[in-house]
């Protein structure tokens, strides 16, 4: 009997469409929980070859990006969130036009 693929695997392979990844992220902002942000555009980075394949400058916006989700329960970005909810909107994330 073959092997079954495990789920991060799978969820690595469906995160290389940048649809998927669109989606993916987009869910989590909705969650309002920066450890589920963090461990996301960790499995969005890494479906996109890992963080060596981006510049030194993504790379540290990346470090200082993880730190503040790290170190903070509640961050202010997701206050948007809560005042977006309140108008009626919602952040959308979609992928980039080349």
């Amino acid at each position: 009997m073959p092997k079954s693929a495990s789920y991060h695997e799978k969820l690595i392979e469906d995160l290389k469409d940048p649809l998927e990844a669109a989606a993916y992220i987009e869910i989590v902002l909705e969650e309002g929980d920066p450890k589920m942000l963090s461990k996301a555009l960790k499995n969005v980075i890494e479906a996109k070859g890992g963080i060596d394949q981006f510049s030194v400058q993504v790379k540290q916006v990346y470090d200082k990006l993880e730190q503040i989700l790290f170190e903070k329960e509640e961050i202010e970005f997701y206050c948007l969130n809560v005042l977006l909810d309140a108008l009626g909107l919602h952040l959308v994330v979609t992928v980039k036009p080349r």
